[in-house]
């Protein structure tokens, strides 16, 4: 019995050892520059999530209008192998222009490409 005792003594050592911790009227080192890093993302986050007109700017539908950014994105779906493709009018043109130019591209010279990628 004391022998087990022993033993889960020096595990649960080994443990908090391994795990950093630290006695509750300490806090660990490792909390300052996770609680640092969160005030940065906290700063960058309105700009990251807005969706004011201004950020809307960068969307394939404010480049090129609702249907000519439909058809794109229409061809994306059509020709791209990803589980979850860029093909969103939301992205710029250019992403969903080049998701379509990199699936096209997987075409060996023998096969038949897609008539999206002729488009």
């Amino acid at each position: 019995m004391r022998r087990t005792a022993l033993i889960l003594v020096a595990a649960t050592c080994l443990t908090l050892t391994a795990c950093n911790g630290a006695p509750a009227d300490q806090p660990s080192q490792a909390v300052a520059p996770a609680a640092a890093s969160a005030a940065t993302m906290d700063e960058a986050a309105p700009l990251a999530v807005s969706t004011s007109s201004a950020s809307m700017a960068g969307t394939c539908q404010a480049q090129i209008g609702d249907a000519a950014a439909q058809r794109l994105v229409e061809r994306c779906l059509a020709v791209s192998p990803a589980t979850h493709p860029p093909c969103n009018a939301q992205n710029t043109c250019e992403i969903i222009q080049g998701e379509i130019d990199r699936a096209c591209a997987l075409y060996g010279p023998d096969e038949t490409k897609p008539k999206e990628c002729a488009a």
